[in-house]
């Protein structure tokens, strides 16, 4: 007798008021410049609890962008940087979680901006799985990585006096993530 073994998939949703998703810059080569995105959307299915046999996708609205300075996000906003008028949204598409050691892991994927299609590596560090006061079960991550912006045609720049640059080229990215099992 032979038995095929069943996987339970599990769809998690984000609680976007116990998360953040964000990116720094450095300017003038000095200091940084922090950002984030108001609108996006974070899909998660596992197989089980097991996050290494994950699918996520992540899109955010690039006219969401918001650094605090209404100036800077409509030059973010435009042509030479999203061009959000011709390309509204980036997506980020998983292709491997992998586990490296206690809660840490490497998630790869896909982010694609301005219709351009890049790997990118993320620190991943899983915080756990507990239940809330009203039983929902909760997942809790956080994750860093680098892109260097120019990959994605993301090129605009000036030059400083001082032989540096306005805008780095390298882009951190930061995100705290507290997912709910729908």
């Amino acid at each position: 007798m032979t038995t095929t073994a069943q996987t339970n998939t599990i769809s998690w949703n984000i609680d976007s008021s116990h998360s953040e998703i964000g990116f720094k810059v450095r300017h003038m080569m000095i200091s940084n410049v922090s950002g984030f995105f108001e609108r996006y959307s974070l899909k998660v299915e596992t197989e089980s609890l097991d996050f290494t046999k994950s699918k996520i996708e992540f899109i955010a609205d690039t006219s969401s962008i918001n650094t605090d300075s209404e100036q800077r996000d409509a030059h973010l906003k435009g042509a030479d940087f999203f061009d959000c008028e011709n390309f509204p949204s980036l997506k980020f598409e998983a292709t491997k979680v992998e586990h490296l050691k206690d809660e840490n892991y490497l998630l790869y994927g896909n982010l694609t901006i301005k219709e351009i299609s890049k790997e990118v590596k993320l620190e991943l560090e899983f915080g756990g799985i507990g239940k809330d006061p009203w039983g929902n079960e909760r997942a809790g991550f956080n994750f860093n990585g680098k892109i260097n912006r120019s990959d994605w045609n993301l090129t605009w720049n000036a030059g400083l006096e001082t032989g540096g640059v306005l805008v780095s080229d390298e882009v951190k990215l930061f995100g705290e993530i507290e997912l709910v099992k729908a």
